[in-house]
């Protein structure tokens, strides 16, 4: 009987308050869209700072079996692969550097790049289809200039990639995206609190005669602000679930089906990076519905 009346009184605060509770649903769902899009835009920065470097980085590939250049005549040696290491070494400009092998750089690919990318390469592709490469860490951005004259004349080196006139616009873009959902994520989050407080005090006013009654009777604070909980609980599973649809929808249609396959030198996010945004989502909202309930039914409920 008392969980009938739970669900009696749910059924009936839902339906008093149907386009408050239609409002908070709208709200939760607009900003946990764009704090998922935030994580998926904060993963996406990490892949690219993964396959391109860091601002402060650049690249030192050198020669495979493959590579044809005036330093190359075929697979580098141990002798040239040191003297590369030890200019690295001795510039004043570099803070570190750390070097990546063949079978390395082949792991770090099929890792990075989505399985239906890896299926359109050749079946010959392998770890000796990639190059050796140093990763070296720049005092500075103004660093590159210096080393990169010491080391592309050595023997065995293949060329250097220093991208960061490239990257530098695909990071800025990233971030004013990723800081401007979170941003606007915030007052949405802001506005749906105050419409769920709102909606506390409407629905604590509705039944102000009812929770007279239930005090009167002996009931416990716990079950006289059970129905709003729930009430909270269901506000936040369909703005959680329309939330995860439209993060969806991103992922497949402007992700997949979009610049993925527009833009193929770098990394996307994929499916497993959806599920890290989405279970954040999962979490942030009930979150969002709960503890202002339990806050407010404390002082509204007091009869």
């Amino acid at each position: 009987m008392q969980l009938r009346h739970v669900f009696s009184e749910l059924r009936q605060g839902l339906r008093r308050n149907l386009t408050m509770h239609i409002a908070v649903i709208l709200t939760l769902f607009v900003s946990l869209t764009l704090v998922g899009l935030g994580f998926l835009l904060n993963a996406q920065a990490k892949k690219a700072e993964d396959h391109f470097g860091t601002l402060n980085q650049i690249t030192i590939f050198l020669c495979n079996e493959s590579s044809t250049g005036p330093n190359c005549s075929g697979e580098v040696t141990d002798a040239q692969r040191d003297a590369v290491i030890k200019a690295v070494e001795e510039n004043p400009g570099v803070d570190g550097y750390h070097t990546e092998s063949q079978e390395e750089a082949y792991e770090k690919t099929k890792e990075l790049f989505s399985e239906e990318y890896l299926k359109k390469v050749p079946d010959s592709f392998g770890p000796e289809s990639l190059r050796e490469s140093v990763w070296v860490d720049l005092k500075g951005r103004d660093d590159a200039t210096g080393v990169r004259s010491a080391v592309e004349g050595l023997d065995g080196v293949h060329g250097v990639r220093d991208q960061r006139d490239m990257v530098r616009p695909i990071f800025k873009a990233i971030d004013a995206l990723k800081y401007g959902a979170i941003g606007i994520a915030g007052f949405l989050i802001f506005a749906a609190l105050l419409l769920v407080a709102n909606t506390i005090r409407l629905a604590a006013f509705a039944r102000r005669r009812e929770i007279g009654i239930m005090r009167l009777v002996g009931a416990s604070s716990l079950y006289i602000s059970l129905p709003f909980l729930l009430e909270a609980l269901v506000t936040a599973f369909a703005g959680v679930v329309l939330a995860g649809g439209a993060l969806a929808a991103f992922m497949w249609f402007g992700v997949h089906k979009g610049i993925e396959g527009e833009i193929n030198f770098m990394p996307w996010i994929d499916s497993a990076d959806y599920f890290q945004a989405l279970l954040a989502v999962a979490i942030i909202g009930p979150l969002l519905t709960i503890i202002p309930t339990l806050l407010l039914t404390r002082k509204y409920l007091k009869v």
